[in-house]
């Protein structure tokens, strides 16, 4: 969804409701219950969006709002990347925990989902602000079951406190303990625990969890996590069905790793009757979704940078490139012309990790 661009909110805001409108809509005579309730969840989420930018992101004016996905699993949505929550017996997890300012909303919003159940582990996607912001107080509301010695130790590292354990990949860690800008995050705030390898598994609440590195896609920290008994998957921003994705090249994200982690999720998925439903999948951004949708995004994605890479290797410049507008079919879905994921920047990104390699200094300045 293109939002003009419009200085007045109050106007800005009546757009988008019309545009929601319309794409309701379009899908709502067909769709079923769950589509029905993610559609309404869209459009509380953009316009949510579309406030926050008004309002300079004035986290008080956030509401944090929820859906119940299937099995123990649930969507937040609020401002920064959605939120998935696992309730069960022995307690809440919860991957990603959007900004700082939002922490205190979501711990609200997780006491009233789950009676009041500790929250024992945080899961975070990657390692971007609006994902990891709330780490520090949401973990200080946990408490982690230890014993022995360990728990010596934790209270040694906490000054006596028992915070949820934090887990993400190594690369995510590095990112968020070694900032490229500005100064890092409280320690309280970073992983606890890390993995190297391409995965790691959990057993939590009654089912299997698996934490699968996607390299060199969105950054080169990132995860998807697989919820196999209650067949969800909470995706970080591999996976963006509002915009373009954002390539973060400085952290190691790339194309063709967007495109392997979009693969990897339809490997995943399994959907039911009529091709809806079935295994879902949380986006980073977005609405929820299930296989059909993950298949339309990663056709999206494999067609542009096909397009890109074909008018790369005939020796087009990016300005060239641009001026063919390789996106065009899909603008009106997913493009933008400002923030982050916009086309502009989108097919800019594309290009770089596209295009042919130049030839070395001497190859092109030797006579022949």
């Amino acid at each position: 969804m293109v939002v003009p661009d419009v200085n007045d909110a109050a106007v800005r805001q009546r757009i988008v409701v019309t545009m929601v409108e319309r794409s309701m809509k379009t899908r709502w005579s067909t769709a079923s219950p769950v589509v029905r309730r993610t559609l309404v969840l869209a459009s509380v989420l953009i316009l949510g969006a579309v406030g926050m930018a008004a309002q300079q992101q004035n986290f008080d004016n956030i509401q944090v709002r929820s859906m119940h996905v299937q099995g123990k699993i649930w969507m937040l949505v609020g401002a920064g990347g959605n939120v998935t929550i696992q309730i069960g017996d022995d307690g809440v997890l919860v991957v990603d925990t959007q900004f700082d300012g939002m922490a205190d909303k979501l711990i609200a919003e997780i006491n009233r989902l789950s009676g009041g159940k500790p929250i024992r582990y945080i899961i975070n996607t990657h390692s971007h602000g609006d994902h990891v912001g709330g780490n520090q107080k949401i973990a200080a509301a946990g408490a982690q079951i230890v014993a022995g010695n360990f728990a010596g130790q934790i209270a040694f590292r906490t000054g006596g406190g028992n915070p949820a354990f934090i887990i993400a990949h190594e690369n995510a860690l590095n990112r968020i303990s070694r900032p490229a800008q500005g100064e890092p995050p409280p320690f309280e705030a970073w992983p606890t625990d890390t993995f190297f390898v391409e995965s790691k598994d959990m057993y939590f609440n009654g089912e299997a969890i698996r934490l699968l590195h996607q390299p060199n896609a969105h950054t080169d920290g990132d995860i998807l996590v697989h919820f196999r008994g209650s067949d969800v998957i909470s995706a970080g921003d591999v996976y963006t069905n509002a915009r373009y994705p954002n390539i973060d090249v400085a952290a190691g994200g790339s194309i063709n790793g967007i495109v392997a982690a979009a693969n990897n999720i339809i490997d995943l998925t399994v959907p039911a009757d009529k091709q809806e439903g079935g295994t879902y999948v949380i986006p980073g951004h977005g609405r929820l979704a299930d296989e059909a949708d993950v298949v339309e995004y990663r056709d999206m994605l494999t067609i542009i940078r096909d397009r890109i890479q074909d008018l790369a290797q005939k020796g087009q410049t990016l300005e060239q490139v641009k001026a063919a507008k390789p996106t065009l079919d899909y603008d009106g879905r997913f493009g933008a012309a400002t923030g982050i994921g916009n086309t502009d920047t989108f097919v800019e990104r594309v290009y770089n990790g596209v295009k042919p390699p130049d030839p070395p200094a001497n190859n092109r300045n030797r006579r022949r």
